[in-house]
């Protein structure tokens, strides 16, 4: 690989690409689970997971946090020139995407290209870094999951992006996006999120919630109408996310994400990117949230870490919690998969973990739980009751008057009546704990 013209050595020379071994073995470095050509039902776990590693956390994440300086050293960081360091870092991260064999990665833009003096020169730092990338990826064969603008880091987002009451600021993020969806478009993303980092409030004394909401659902149908007269045929996705740095921010959950999108006239457009931290921040489990967005047709990708029960903020760890995953997986598959969406790991070495191997490992970690819960789930979903015993607890409505009310054909006179007729209903056991038991049954 090169920058600027000039061979470098390897970034991770200590590392080589990473191979399935198996559960049995003993090396660090190897799947023990993720075996990319292994098929599950109709489908390959690599097609079924369909990776993507973040930029920002895996490239861009030095560990800093609030109270101390970062604790991780990147090879690429040490030239005066912002550009050059952004060539390198470019180099090194296609190194670690194949020795770890993930199939995509995703970012925002300000991750892969420094922010200029002016419009005109992030648009060309931009334009300059996507070309090198593109031809990274026909070297690679890796391929871009999504793309996205950071509309939250820079001073002049403080008060929101699209949702800001200063236009001039929307107007300075329409610019972004506009060059984030081009970047996209070039390189073949096969969608495009929006994170709303800022899009929500510190204070409702001094916030215009109806009017920021209707701005926000403005912008995001500008950014369609543009994506798609530039060709972008993909998907765009909304990431949930309750609060911190927002007191309260507008894309709460899955059902306030769904709702919004419905009342503003953008669900045949958009989808939800789901992410683990954030549903636990707003107070649900993963699968909540996962669920939520699948039972309404809009479950489009994830974002795959995990969240510190005991920490009310946005830890992003990488994704060991194995009960997590398998609950995601059965939801997945129940729905037919993901695609185009995937799996990006939106998560962060401990600031601890300061050696260039622990992202090695993290990521194998990752990739092997989610591997792991695929494995489980379809197990499950295949070759036990589980799915039934959900089914049965719900039979009274698949006839006679059960069925009348769910099609609407009773009043509630008729509900009084029937009641009255019946007598009190024979208690039935909602059999938690045996469901617990069966999956716990099934982890091998």
């Amino acid at each position: 690989m090169t920058s600027k013209g000039v061979t470098t050595s390897e970034f991770f020379p200590e590392i080589g690409k990473i191979n399935y071994e198996g559960p049995d073995t003993d090396h660090v470095f190897a799947f023990r689970y993720y075996d990319e050509h292994r098929m599950v039902g109709n489908k390959t776990m690599k097609d079924h997971l369909r990776f993507a590693i973040a930029y920002w956390h895996s490239f861009c994440n030095t560990g800093s946090d609030p109270f101390g300086a970062g604790t991780r050293e990147f090879p690429w960081d040490k030239y005066s020139d912002p550009m050059d360091n952004a060539k390198y870092k470019l180099e090194g991260a296609f190194e670690f995407f194949t020795k770890i064999g993930a199939p995509y990665y995703c970012f925002h833009d300000r991750d892969i290209a420094p922010e200029g003096n002016s419009v005109a020169q992030s648009e060309k730092n931009l334009q300059e870094i996507v070309a090198m990338a593109k031809e990274y990826q026909k070297t690679t064969g890796v391929k871009l999951l999504w793309g996205t603008a950071n509309l939250f880091s820079h001073p002049r987002y403080m008060n929101g992006a699209s949702t800001n009451p200063d236009f001039q600021v929307v107007c300075h993020a329409g610019a972004q996006v506009k060059a984030a969806l081009e970047a996209t478009v070039e390189l073949g993303g096969e969608n495009y999120v929006f994170w709303g980092g800022r899009e929500g409030y510190a204070s409702l004394i001094n916030t215009n919630m109806k009017r920021e909401l209707n701005h926000m659902g403005q912008f995001l149908r500008m950014a369609r109408d543009y994506g798609r007269k530039i060709g972008f045929k993909g998907v765009y996705l909304i990431e949930p996310k309750p609060a911190e740095p927002s007191k309260h921010q507008y894309d709460f959950d899955s059902a306030t994400v769904i709702g919004f999108l419905r009342d503003q006239g953008l669900a045949d457009d958009f989808k939800l990117n789901v992410e683990q931290n954030h549903a636990i921040l707003a107070g649900h489990t993963f699968a909540h949230d996962l669920q939520a967005a699948a039972d309404a047709g809009m479950l489009g990708s994830i974002d795959a870490n995990m969240g510190d029960v005991q920490n009310g903020w946005d830890t992003d760890y990488f994704p060991s919690d194995l009960y997590d995953c398998i609950h995601a997986m059965m939801i997945v598959l129940q729905q037919g998969g993901l695609a185009p969406g995937g799996l990006n790991f939106d998560a962060k070495v401990r600031r601890t973990s300061s050696d260039a191997e622990d992202m090695f490992i993290a990521h194998i970690l990752g990739m092997d739980t989610f591997a792991r819960g695929l494995l489980i789930a379809q197990n499950i979903i295949e070759n036990s009751n589980f799915l039934q015993m959900k089914e049965n607890r719900y039979s009274s409505f698949d006839s006679g008057e059960g069925a009348a009310f769910e099609n609407g054909s009773l009043t509630m006179e008729d509900l009084k009546n029937l009641a009255e007729k019946n007598g009190e209903p024979k208690k039935t056991s909602g059999k938690i704990e045996l469901y617990e038991m069966l999956i716990n049954n099934y982890i091998r």
